[in-house]
């Protein structure tokens, strides 16, 4: 799959923002055989994007129960501990990507090692805001 993608930036490229959702239960009971073999194929794989061109960013996120929500109503931030919903599976970390379409980019989404673990929502990135409204 790699080795069919050209990988140079060219016109026409898109970016897609891949978020990798896992369960950390499922995470930390794997082996430190099992999360060694994990860590280095997720090493390898963001290796090979880098070297095609395709990777633009990535990091793994701290646990949620780092987190913190924050709003503002009627000018007043609300702060909340902890994620913004209670769910098995969280984002545990993000990779930024240049596909030629969405196809592409679901495959190189595919190929991602927790994808067998977790899931990876694939997202594509807007140039910038609309003039009109926000979604389309």
């Amino acid at each position: 799959m790699l080795d069919s993608y050209p990988g140079h930036r060219t016109f026409g490229v898109m970016k897609f923002l891949c978020f990798a959702y896992e369960a950390e239960e499922d995470l930390n009971q794997l082996s430190q055989s099992e999360w060694q073999d994990l860590r280095k194929e997720t090493l390898d794989y963001v290796q090979a994007l880098r070297d095609r061109g395709i990777l633009v960013d990535t990091h793994p996120l701290q646990s949620a129960r780092l987190s913190a929500s924050v709003s503002v109503r009627d000018g007043k931030a609300m702060i909340t501990d902890g994620p913004l919903m209670e769910t098995k599976e969280q984002i545990g970390g993000y990779f930024l990507i240049e596909a030629v379409d969405r196809e592409t980019a679901l495959e190189i989404a595919a190929g991602w090692p927790s994808a067998r673990i977790g899931r990876i929502e694939v997202r594509p990135v807007d140039d910038g805001l609309a003039m009109d409204r926000r979604y389309h």
